[in-house]
């Protein structure tokens, strides 16, 4: 009989802003996978530099940043076959070694504009100022995205960006 952590495996899912990161996990949480959504659950406002909140500031300094130290004990965890960490942050160099597998979402631009059109005023990215931002600094550049990854294209139905994400992760066959 095998040792229950065998096989645990943990997975980033990233990409630019309006990629569908937030979607993709809650798809995959519906379908029983564990999900950590990284912008709701790890993210913070902090300097890029030192990893200290900068609440409150608006400076070149301000990131968002995921907690390192709680991405580190979530990756330990060893209670589930495999865990999906979807969301972005500025910080991932920290611990991106530790993940089996990435994945970028990737979209076109009139899907990101199409995606942001829709996003409520009051999220990040809803203003007109804040979407030109992601055009021009994330999707052109992909600043910040991770190099070794498998791309997805995010512009498909949701169903299938699941199924093309769990079939490179073998998971499908064992569900």
């Amino acid at each position: 009989m095998l040792e229950q952590n065998m096989g645990v495996k943990n997975y980033l899912i990233e990409g630019v802003s309006c990629a569908g990161k937030t979607t993709v996990g809650d798809e995959l949480q519906r379908r029983g996978y564990h999900t950590i959504h990284g912008d709701r659950e790890l993210a913070y406002w902090g300097d890029l530099k030192t990893g200290e909140p900068v609440n409150g500031r608006t400076d070149e300094n301000r990131s968002w940043l995921w907690n390192v130290e709680r991405v580190k004990a979530l990756v330990a965890d060893q209670t589930h076959a495999a865990t999906f960490f979807c969301g972005g942050c500025r910080n991932s160099d920290n611990f991106i070694g530790l993940f089996d597998e990435l994945f970028v979402l990737e979209i076109d631009l009139d899907t990101l504009n199409r995606r942001l059109a829709a996003r409520p005023k009051d999220e990040w990215g809803g203003t007109a100022g804040e979407g030109e931002l992601f055009a021009r600094l994330q999707h052109e550049t992909k600043e910040g995205l991770p190099q070794n990854a498998i791309i997805i294209d995010a512009t498909a139905p949701l169903s299938s960006v699941v199924d093309t994400i769990l079939a490179n992760t073998n998971l499908v066959s064992q569900r």
